[in-house]
């Protein structure tokens, strides 16, 4: 993948629902990704760290050094893996996209907010505390539905508590993963998820129920967006903190409208979601006008949305 093209991650799978990790090795050169619209993005980062920053960045005492490593990795690996992009001069380091010098050596008041306005992904820390892993500092500039200082300070099963089915599938490997993780050996993951709204900055939103009488089958194409997080995993080598990376990517359903075998995929997964699932997500308001609009993409027969309605 080039620095400007935008990848085509579909990661929905027919068949029934399973919930899993689906950890894949993270190659060191592609632990962060820019694409085209990484102007409008830090621009859009930017004013949300100005006009939202206690909603978008939060550190709990003991995170200052994993805040500073998380700036310190991401310094030495921008320029290197896009030089076009970056430059290093001495105790700065220039992006040559915004114009912008930061200092990236010495007494630094925020490492972590220099860090959110470099890349594209938001940045979350999990650190020991207590014997268990907890969030401890992040920059969520573009949240699926849930805010950071409602998460700040608690373990993995705290911060999934919402989620269908989480503490009893996938609990106890998350845990047991991420205690065993080394430096060298880095992971990603994709994670799907439809929204009726654009916005990236979307911190709440979880659990909506009421029919949106207003989203038809001819119109859910252009209102209804696939939201894909790119998702990676890495222990950093010198306090020991996990850092989580998400990586938000979006794009129109209509988009799929010139590929019925993904359009096809895509409706198989979402007829799979478990209703609590589908609750949770927010999927139900517009899940039978998106059917239905998947169903003519794949050029299927009405009789499919019409079951979805029953």
């Amino acid at each position: 993948m080039t620095a400007e093209s935008v990848p085509d991650y579909l990661p929905f799978a027919e068949g029934p629902f399973r919930m899993a990790m689906g950890l894949m090795a993270l190659k060191p050169a592609d632990w962060i990704e820019i694409d085209g619209n990484y102007a409008s993005e830090i621009a859009l980062r930017d004013r949300l760290l100005i006009e939202r920053r206690g909603d978008v960045l939060a550190m709990r005492p003991g995170a200052a050094g994993a805040c500073r490593e998380v700036l310190d990795q991401l310094a030495g690996f921008l320029p290197e893996r896009f030089p076009e992009h970056f430059q290093r001069t001495g105790p700065e380091l220039l992006n040559h996209v915004t114009g912008d010098r930061w200092q990236v050596e010495g007494e630094l008041s925020d490492p972590l907010e220099i860090a959110g306005r470099l890349v594209q992904e938001d940045l979350c820390i999990l650190q020991e505390v207590d014997g268990e892993l907890r969030l401890t500092a992040g920059v969520l500039c573009f949240p699926n539905r849930w805010r950071l200082a409602d998460k700040l300070g608690l373990p993995m099963l705290g911060i999934h508590a919402p989620v269908p089915a989480y503490a009893d599938r996938l609990g106890r490997p998350v845990d047991r993963f991420l205690g065993l993780m080394t430096p060298d050996r880095p992971v990603w993951r994709l994670n799907w998820s439809l929204t009726d709204d654009p916005t990236l900055f979307q911190p709440v939103g979880h659990g909506r129920l009421e029919p949106d009488r207003s989203m038809t089958a001819e119109n859910a194409g252009v209102r209804v967006f696939l939201r894909v997080e790119r998702q990676t995993l890495r222990r950093l080598p010198r306090t020991g903190a996990v850092l989580f990376t998400i990586r938000t990517y979006q794009r129109p359903v209509e988009a799929l409208a010139a590929r019925p075998q993904e359009a096809a995929r895509l409706a198989s997964a979402v007829r799979a979601l478990p209703d609590d699932t589908a609750r949770y997500k927010s999927v139900m308001p517009f899940r039978s006008a998106l059917l239905a609009c998947l169903d003519r993409m794949t050029g299927l027969s009405a009789s499919n949305s019409q079951q979805d309605r029953s």
